[in-house]
């Protein structure tokens, strides 16, 4: 959803508060795509500093299901987290590409509220996402996922030194 910020600058100090929704249904993350399982409104506070330049304080939560680090398995993972961001429009007026790149969710005088949860989506992630504390993982030679099921794979950890040796073995083997 788009918020035009313009009606924000007529006074200095002026604020509003805006509860928009969150459109995306698919959260393009940089380790993939994740569902949006649910979501609330967000909760945007947005104050005129002067100078044009504009405060953004607000509230999101959101749950998304993300494959666990071990097994792959689909995690829900709520999500709930605050924005507070300083948006300057005065840099605007120069053609600058890194002050762009910046703030992705502000083009012209609109405020791209999805680019701007996407972007704090991005610094709430948690480090590692387990299905649970104990989980087993899958096999690093069939890909058995280890929780349902087990394999017949051979899970000795061999000597490195020992590699040499074992590969002179498999040439004379008797087929």
């Amino acid at each position: 959803m788009l918020i035009n910020l313009s009606e924000l600058f007529t006074l200095e100090g002026k604020e509003k508060t805006y509860t928009p929704e969150i459109e995306m249904d698919i959260y393009h993350g940089p380790n993939g795509d994740c569902e949006v399982v649910s979501k609330e409104p967000v909760i945007l506070r947005i104050i005129n500093l002067g100078k044009r330049k504009l405060e953004l304080e607000g509230k999101a939560k959101l749950t998304l299901k993300i494959p666990c680090d071990r097994c792959l398995d689909l995690v829900e993972v709520p999500l709930e987290f605050e924005i507070i961001r300083t948006v300057d429009l005065s840099e605007k007026d120069e053609p600058s590409v890194e002050i762009q790149s910046e703030q992705p969710y502000v083009s012209g005088y609109n405020l791209d509220v999805d680019q701007l949860v996407c972007d704090e989506l991005i610094l709430n992630l948690p480090m590692k996402i387990l299905c649970s504390e104990n989980c087993k993982g899958i096999c690093n030679r069939c890909g058995t996922n280890l929780n349902h099921e087990t394999c017949d794979c051979d899970t000795r950890s061999l000597d490195p030194r020992m590699a040499v040796i074992q590969d002179i073995f498999k040439q004379y083997k008797e087929v």
